[in-house]
């Protein structure tokens, strides 16, 4: 795989001859099945029609054959690897290789071409082939890099030398530094990934953070992994659950950070689901003014949002995360392969998070979450199968990463994440952290939040029920949480989100969000009730009192 004219087809014919393998070009492939040529198709139907027929072409190749002696080469079109269920089917138990180049002289050699990539046709073709590679580096990048500057012949030569070892078991299907860290994604890769991360930060040794049971259930094989792969291992435990968020804990982890004489230079790596890795980031953020710390979340809410982004915290009694500090991670490692042992409350009550995160304006990840959520709230290995799972955590958490690397400290976009939260933290909180998983209390926050927006006609009844649908069928925010409205009044008060005494409200519009601080406190009761699953509220609407019973 690689950009246009970086040469896939050549070498990939050259690989194939050398060692009796069958040779399949993608686009060729997309070519005799739909009977048009890719310029073509691309004319009639644009790029979204190409995409799916080019998902199509994948599924159709099935997946790798476990037989060594029956190879095949394939050769992909450049924007294949874009579809994250393609690059599961692809890089899953095969060997990918990116052939990379320099844009310009990409573009020379297109110059000479007799097909012309629809893409990059135009006036400026190097200007096309730098944005590409840009916004295509990410997906790229967890294939073998070799430059496809120099002659076939020496590729073939390098390529048979890692051929060798054939695939590798994990499967990577995004890497990529970040303004907030490195980001990577895949199954069965923490071990490799960390060590990775430890080199490159030039580590003396593996300091894990964990809780007892993710210790059983992944820190033991993390921590043999590395001990094999020559780490000296050292190991703190923290209490289980909101637990660990306490500034008793934080100090013992401290302590114990100093019995073990952790220098500056030294790396924490964080292995659990948010509250430990909330907790953990906090001690990375405070210990010596501030150490580096690697977060391996292992839930589900934590792949997908509480281990991204840097906000750590703890708790107190007033309220939840009120203390806390930015510290972004040096690397964030999404192992799918954690998920398998969920219990499936935690798969459940994370979907809450899901589906906020699509709120926000990914329509696809809205469409997933609807065939596939029942799926993953089961448990059922087919998601893991199919790399639907493996897609919802991307989606989320790269939907995260843009957002915070443009918004670190919160002082704009980021409050968008914010959807649903509100509400859901005032019922967190009023339930006494714990009794309501945090994802569970989101989903009743995005009810509210569709109520509000709905009665400020920022959203359509039609929107605000297909959310509230796909809820119903999730059995998310169903029944009544066990809170007064009167205590979650109170928590509400001391939320994060107050500035110069007013509260911003993150509400949804058709398209995604808009953040409101003139909700009138009618219309903040409506929300409230709604949550809550309350009969009945009233409210004002343009100077009349309006009984609304809550969907």
């Amino acid at each position: 795989m690689g950009l246009p004219g970086s040469g896939k087809s050549a070498v990939g014919r050259r690989i194939a001859q050398r060692h009796h393998a069958t040779f399949i070009d993608l686009d060729e492939l997309i070519e005799r099945r739909v009977g048009r040529p890719v310029p073509a198709i691309f004319a009639a139907e644009g790029e979204a029609g190409f995409r799916r027929y080019e998902r199509e072409a994948v599924l159709s190749l099935g997946p790798a054959d476990p037989d060594p002696e029956l190879r095949r080469v394939i050769s992909t079109g450049g924007g294949t690897i874009i579809d994250p269920r393609n690059r599961w089917l692809l890089y899953r138990n095969r060997f990918p290789v990116w052939l990379d180049g320099a844009p310009e002289v990409l573009a020379h050699r297109l110059g000479r071409s007799a097909n012309v990539r629809p893409l990059v046709a135009g006036h400026d073709p190097v200007g096309m082939l730098r944005q590409l590679a840009e916004a295509r580096r990410r997906f790229y990048a967890p294939a073998l890099q070799i430059s496809g500057m120099v002659d076939v012949g020496s590729i073939v030569r390098t390529l048979d030398e890692q051929l060798a070892d054939g695939p590798a078991k994990a499967v990577t299907v995004l890497r990529a530094d970040t303004a907030i860290g490195r980001v990577e994604i895949g199954q069965g890769i923490a071990a490799s990934a960390v060590s990775g991360a430890l080199r490159r930060l030039e580590a003396r040794r593996a300091i894990l953070i964990a809780e007892p049971k993710t210790w059983k259930v992944a820190g033991e094989g993390l921590a043999a992994a590395l001990a094999a792969d020559g780490w000296p291992v050292e190991r703190i435990l923290l209490p289980r659950g909101e637990n660990a968020k306490r500034l008793s804990v934080i100090e013992t982890a401290c302590r114990e950070l100093a019995r073990l004489r952790v220098d500056r230079k030294e790396t924490l790596v964080a292995i659990g689901g948010g509250a430990l890795t909330d907790s953990a980031g906090f001690v990375a953020a405070v210990y010596l003014r501030g150490v580096q710390v690697i977060q391996v979340p292992t839930t589900l809410v934590g792949q997908i949002d509480a281990a991204l982004g840097g906000k750590t915290a703890v708790d107190i009694p007033e309220g939840k995360n009120l203390v806390g500090a930015f510290h972004q991670p040096a690397a964030f490692v999404a192992d799918t392969a954690f998920l398998a042992t969920l219990p499936d409350r935690q798969l459940r009550g994370a979907l809450g998070e899901v589906v906020k995160m699509a709120v926000l304006g990914d329509e696809r990840l809205l469409e997933l979450i609807e065939e596939s959520g029942e799926a993953i709230a089961r448990g059922d290995e087919s998601v893991h199968e199919s790399g639907a799972l493996l897609e919802v955590v991307e989606r989320c958490a790269w939907a995260k990463v843009e957002i915070v690397s443009a918004d670190e400290r919160e002082s704009g976009l980021r409050m968008s994440l914010n959807l649903g939260h509100t509400i859901g933290h005032g019922i967190e909180a009023a339930a006494g952290y714990g009794a309501i998983l945090h994802g569970e209390a989101v989903a009743y926050g995005l009810r509210a939040a569709f109520a509000m927006a709905a009665a400020l006609g920022l959203t359509s009844p039609a929107r605000a029920a297909r959310v509230n649908s796909l809820l119903d069928r999730l059995e998310l925010a169903s029944d009544p949480p066990a809170v007064s409205i009167e205590a979650v009044r109170e928590h509400m008060t001391r939320d994060k989100k107050h500035g110069l005494g007013r509260l911003s409200w993150v509400l949804p519009t058709e398209v995604g969000v808009e953040v409101r601080t003139d909700v009138p406190p009618e219309v903040v009761e409506l929300g409230l009730a709604t949550a809550l699953r309350l009969e009945s509220a009233l409210y004002v609407e343009s100077g009349r009192q309006a009984e609304v019973r809550p969907q």
